[in-house]
């Protein structure tokens, strides 16, 4: 729990005013500097033509080749049949799809403003989540879950300032750039895209989606090492205040706020052995910290330091100024089929690993440890080379002091009740390609302790949710 109480704090306009005024500064001087032919720092396309449906079978009427004019135009589609098949709340099937469109304006090319970018993408979100109505846990079973909308994700824009830099300010989600792992990517859990502790620790699960809020974000790539920095500021709750679902609070993505305090973020990318001629295997090391300026609720004791779960208590949770966390991310390629190029170039078969760890304070933080670990292979089966089967678990353990209020309800209230200790998950999927983005992915999660080992509802006297099994398979469609 948070506040939105200013107090010293300063808010999110009062920040984004003084970075606004250093980014004019910096585009005045370096703009010039952009060059034409040199833009290592421009983000990938979003919708490449070698990689949509749209070359393989052309739809009469879709514009092809309005990338050849700075213009992208793109459309997503993901669906899942998911089903609980044992433990939880209650078993049964759900459906859930995401639709996606993408506007992507490379204004060189389109208006003559040399190393200028602009991005939309639009959500219609329509089903029914599993973890939300069926296992009640918290490391969501899948990344596209969400209520229904038709809301906006982002839209920014992006300036490069020569070959080292690029700023970005508008509406962003802040799992876009930063926390992120390319091998985690194959998974359909949420928790191996935004991991459980950050959703569970910032206001309205943070910037991060279906949501995003407004923000500034600045990439600095040295020139003789590959190391990348990044650093970036966003409105602290894209939801802002009130007690109902922060999806229900910004329901299409418009809330546009600027006056919440502050959440802080920034990232450290070290990447090794990416050249070609590399003999070693490549690997991206990442090194992160965040800081949301807000009050936060302690987990345990009141305003005065007796425990919340005492009858006596004044009910008023002891408060803390700040919360912060700090994380680490390797993507490390294992094994690598070099038979059929030269140069160090590679096809065929690949093996690689991600690991992820995350820490936040355990007086404020119902999860305050966090860690995952995956494994991908791609092309394991000789005729298949493009589909990709992973393996992965992600862990996340309740806090001390959310432990310590559950013993201290049970003291008080002299009944039985559950502690909750930590919410694990294992996750198994095959991805196949069907044809240039078309992918079919069979998929199966095992959820231990859901809800970090929370009572049953269904149970007394009480006993705690029973481990769940989830099986189910999504389809992913880009055209």
């Amino acid at each position: 729990m948070y506040s939105t109480a200013r107090g010293d704090v300063w808010s999110f306009r009062s920040v984004s005013a003084l970075l606004a005024y250093g980014v004019t500064t910096s585009l005045v001087a370096c703009g010039a500097a952009a060059q034409d032919n040199a833009r290592p720092l421009r983000p990938p396309e979003p919708c490449s033509a070698s990689e949509t449906l749209a070359s393989t079978w052309t739809i009469q009427g879709f514009p092809k080749d309005l990338d050849t004019t700075g213009l992208q135009l793109c459309v997503n589609y993901t669906a899942e049949a998911l089903a609980n098949l044992k433990g939880g709340v209650r078993t049964g099937p759900i459906y859930e799809g995401k639709l996606e469109g993408i506007v992507h304006a490379d204004l060189h090319t389109l208006v003559g403003w040399p190393g200028a970018t602009i991005h939309a993408n639009f959500l219609q979100i329509h089903g029914r989540g599993l973890s939300r109505y069926y296992l009640s846990n918290l490391l969501t079973v899948s990344g596209i879950e969400a209520l229904p909308s038709t809301r906006l994700q982002e839209v920014w824009l992006e300036q490069e300032i020569g070959t080292w830099a690029s700023i970005r300010i508008g509406q962003m989600a802040v799992d876009s750039e930063f926390l992120t792992s390319s091998y985690a990517g194959l998974f359909v859990n949420a928790t191996f895209g935004w991991p459980a502790i950050t959703a569970a620790a910032l206001p309205s699960g943070g910037p991060a989606y279906p949501l995003s809020a407004p923000g500034a974000r600045i990439k600095v790539k040295s020139p003789d090492t590959p190391l990348t920095l990044l650093l970036a500021v966003f409105n602290g709750d894209p939801a802002g205040p009130g007690d109902a679902d922060p999806q229900r609070l910004n329901r299409r993505g418009t809330n546009f706020r600027l006056d919440d305090p502050p959440l802080y973020i920034g990232e450290a990318q070290y990447t090794y052995n990416s050249d070609n001629g590399a003999r070693s295997l490549p690997g991206t090391l990442k090194v992160g910290t965040w800081y949301h300026t807000a009050q936060f609720n302690d987990l345990r004791f009141d305003a005065g330091g007796f425990p919340l779960a005492d009858p006596e208590s004044l009910g008023q949770p002891a408060r803390h100024r700040g919360n912060q966390g700090v994380y680490g991310v390797l993507d490390q390629t294992l094994w690598r089929d070099r038979s059929g190029g030269s140069s160090g170039e590679y096809s065929g078969p690949e093996v690689g690993m991600f690991t992820r760890l995350s820490f936040s304070p355990a007086d404020r933080s119902l999860i305050n440890f966090y860690a995952d670990a995956g494994l991908s292979f791609k092309g394991l089966v000789p005729t298949r080379k493009d589909d990709v089967f992973g393996i992965a678990f992600g862990y996340g353990s309740i806090s001390s002091r959310a432990r310590g209020f559950d013993r201290d309800t049970a003291f008080f209230s002299r009944a039985p009740t559950v502690i909750r200790d930590y919410e694990a998950v294992l996750e198994m999927t095959y991805q196949l390609q069907l044809a240039n983005g078309w992918f079919l992915q069979p998929d199966f999660q095992y959820i231990f302790h859901p809800g970090g080992h929370v009572p049953d509802p269904k149970t007394n006297p009480v006993r705690a949710l029973r481990d769940e099994a989830v099986a189910g398979i999504r389809m992913i469609a880009t055209y």
